[in-house]
């Protein structure tokens, strides 16, 4: 029995159809969402009653897993959309890095069917005069040089003139770690360190008068910094010049003013006497080095594994799990894909431009191709499933209590009402936890998740038992590819404007004894111009709102106008609308806002 639009005219002969459109005959016929059945077919469906909509409204679209079997006849042909089709013959996955969640196996984004390709109004360039500057392969002259070209560029920015303000000062290098725009890496610690050579006399004098090391360790005042992945990777050659890796252990501590500032830094992980811990009380210049070197391993951290391992590419694995395992009507499919379908393109780009040989962090990035699978796969390897949840997270690293943070703030906030907006979402369509172990897709999509995404051991839910999980899974999603991404692309051109902040490569390597630099010295550790001018327009591309940019929670799709999907988000967006109220009263009152988990500015989309 054949669909009737697979049917031949009655003057012709049957048509020979293709293998996969034929019914099996020893597989029983798969069972079609019932809006490809002919109608004349389709008896009223039996639902049931947890499932049946209240009278006012119309029906939802139901998933077929959840109808009753017995009302749904055996439908004998697919949908075959455009978006099915690509899922069906290109969804593939490619291993790119070994051990690196895979990816889509395109080439280009012109093999990517017409739903999958957007286009995207860039607010314009604001720092074009720069490419002035880009050939330049040759040292700052000095810092008056690079105030010059600051001045040209951040008179605008504000948050960009208070970071040129107080880039030197130890309150600010503390605050960048909780509301900068790499938050993601600072955590609490109870215990030092093996490999940190300090001790409790090197740090009593930086902290409070009667206290103590162990005491400040264990009353949580005590807060850690390891680039530990940077250990031993390959460092870029930048116009012909070596450039420098450091993977740098720095203690930080809460102090009485509730300022969170560094009290010791070690520049590499092994401990020995060419390894010495910088401390506040040592020589300006010293200090001052050691903190850029932090902050220069903070921003290849930043770029590769907060931004594009985190956001990007867990919007990718994502999103070709759905395209493969999750039918366009599944109701998990209609909900995710407004929100990860466009990180197959933007990554495809990405693949072929930034993070290709010639790209930006080729001929400018002190982490050059040589360090991206290096990286990638140790950062791979230790991300965790609550790494990526944000209550986990915050809690785990201890920053869920800290009124100085604004992002654990604002990152909860806005989980919390991404998620009851999933939950409701998954209630509407699964009335039990049974529900959920019987819907074989769902199971389907997160093995296909955890086969080709990180390793077992990371903590993802090796299948779905019951509503919750799914709802936080799911959530998950969502929040990494909305809220994170803002949090971590829209901010980084602010922080990074005035380059000594974050600088992109290092041309010396790290000192190996004290009092050997003066604050001239220092530029001499900086990127080229040309560096620092290729990768601060990238960061302005990047950084840029798009003029037809979707907000958080705002979709085009059909499915979200009808009577209870339109409920469900004109109540989540109502709730991210009080948040973003809140956010922008409290901002009023600081003297450096943090903007940037505002509801109103998160795109709904990794789509830069």
């Amino acid at each position: 029995l054949l669909c009737p639009a697979l049917l031949h005219p009655v003057t012709g002969p049957p048509p020979i159809l293709h293998p996969p459109l034929l019914h099996p005959a020893a597989a029983p016929p798969p069972i079609l969402p019932p809006a490809l059945l002919h109608p004349a077919a389709l008896p009223p469906p039996l639902l049931p009653p947890a499932l049946l909509r209240p009278v006012a409204g119309p029906p939802p679209l139901l998933h077929p897993a959840l109808l009753h079997p017995a009302a749904v006849p055996p439908p004998l042909c697919r949908n075959l959309d455009c978006e099915s089709v690509f899922s069906r013959c290109c969804s593939r996955w490619r291993m790119t890095v070994d051990g690196v969640p895979q990816c889509v196996d395109l080439n280009s984004v012109s093999e990517l069917g017409p739903n999958l390709r957007y286009t995207r109004k860039s607010s314009g360039a604001n720092l074009t005069y720069l490419k002035g500057f880009t050939c330049r392969a040759e040292a700052w002259t000095n810092f008056s040089e690079l105030e010059t070209v600051f001045t040209h560029s951040g008179h605008q920015n504000s948050i960009a003139r208070f970071v040129q303000a107080h880039w030197k000062d130890d309150w600010y290098f503390g605050h960048q770690c909780l509301n900068g725009c790499n938050p993601l890496l600072l955590r609490q610690t109870h215990i030092l360190p093996s490999n940190l050579s300090v001790t409790a006399n090197m740090l009593r004098p930086f902290l409070p008068e009667g206290s103590s090391l162990q005491r400040e360790l264990q009353e949580g005042r005590i807060y850690l910094l390891d680039y530990e992945v940077l250990d031993g990777v390959p460092a870029n050659v930048v116009n012909g010049k070596q450039t420098y890796l450091s993977a740098p252990l720095c203690l930080l501590h809460l102090n009485q003013q509730s300022q969170l500032v560094p009290i010791a830094i070690q520049l590499q992980q092994n401990p020995g006497p060419q390894n010495p811990v910088f401390l506040p009380s040592d020589p300006g210049s010293d200090w001052l080095l050691a903190k850029i070197w932090v902050r220069a391993s903070d921003f290849q951290c930043h770029q590769l594994v907060s931004h594009y391992l985190r956001t990007h590419v867990i919007g990718e694995l994502c999103c070709v799990a759905t395209l493969r395992q999750l039918p366009d009507l599944h109701p998990l499919h209609q909900l995710l894909m407004p929100h990860i379908k466009t990180s197959l393109q933007i990554n495809l780009q990405a693949r072929t431009s930034l993070l290709a040989a010639d790209g930006v962090f080729d001929k400018a990035m002190g982490s050059g191709l040589k360090t991206l699978p290096v990286l990638l796969s140790r950062a791979s390897a230790k991300t965790t499933y609550r790494s990526l949840c944000i209550p986990d997270d915050l809690k785990d690293r201890g920053l869920d209590n800290l009124p100085q943070s604004y992002y654990a703030q604002d990152a909860l906030k806005v989980w919390d009402a991404l998620h009851s907006f999933v939950v409701s979402w998954v209630n509407v369509y699964y009335s039990r936890d049974d529900d959920v172990q019987l819907d074989s897709e769902l199971q389907h999509w997160i093995t296909d998740i955890n086969t080709h995404g990180f390793t077992h051991n990371s903590g993802f839910p090796q299948s779905f038992n019951t509503k919750a999980e799914v709802s936080k899974f799911v959530t998950m999603i969502i929040f990494s590819c909305s809220a994170l991404h803002s949090a971590v692309n829209f901010s980084q051109l602010d922080f990074a404007l005035w380059m000594p902040n974050c600088p992109v490569a290092m041309l010396r390597p790290p000192p190996q004894v004290k009092g050997g630099v003066t604050e001239d010295d220092i530029l001499c550790f900086l990127p080229d111009v040309n560096s620092t001018c290729r990768v601060l327009m990238t960061l302005e591309m990047l950084s840029q709102p798009a003029h037809d940019s979707v907000p958080l929670c705002h979709y085009n799709e059909a499915i979200f106008a009808d009577g209870t999907h339109r409920r469900l988000v004109e109540e989540v967006q109502a709730q991210l609308a009080a948040i973003s109220k809140d956010i922008v009263k409290r901002n009023s009152r600081l003297e450096l806002p943090y903007p940037y988990l505002c509801p109103s500015h998160i795109e709904n989309s990794v789509a830069i």
